[in-house]
């Protein structure tokens, strides 16, 4: 996360946020989430092929209704409401806001609330998931 973010501070210009502790914090936690959410679908998986295939069916959906490629309020209704429910939608939004804020305000937190409730909750799925062994 510190790096990532002294890249694109210092060397690929990007405008110093609200926050740059809350960016960093904002990084940390995606960087959880994702690390979560591939081993919650890993756990789920019965072989390695199997979590491969769930990587697509996990990230690709994010990906496209997160807001990255198009803004969500261009988006039909439904598919707004779908990307509601996924993490990675409160990543791009929470950091847009940081970046074009002069203060941290309350959706901020919101968002990074909602990032590292659906970290745990991935972590969670994961770990009830595992098989336990006995020796």
């Amino acid at each position: 996360a510190l790096a990532a973010g002294g890249v694109a501070l210092l060397f690929l210009g990007l405008k110093a946020p609200a926050s740059v502790p809350v960016l960093l914090l904002f990084a940390v936690g995606d960087a959880v989430l994702g690390a979560a959410l591939g081993l919650g679908a890993s756990a789920i998986a019965a072989t390695e092929f199997q979590a491969v295939q769930f990587m697509p069916a996990v990230i690709l959906p994010q990906f496209l209704l997160s807001g990255l490629i198009t803004p969500t309020s261009s988006m039909a209704g439904w598919l707004d409401g779908v990307s509601r429910v996924m993490p990675l939608r409160y990543a791009v939004d929470g950091m847009g806001r940081l970046a074009h804020a002069a203060t941290v305000s309350s959706t901020v937190w919101w968002d990074l609330v909602v990032i590292a409730g659906c970290a745990v909750l991935a972590l969670a799925v994961g770990s009830a998931t595992l098989r336990r062994t006995t020796a």
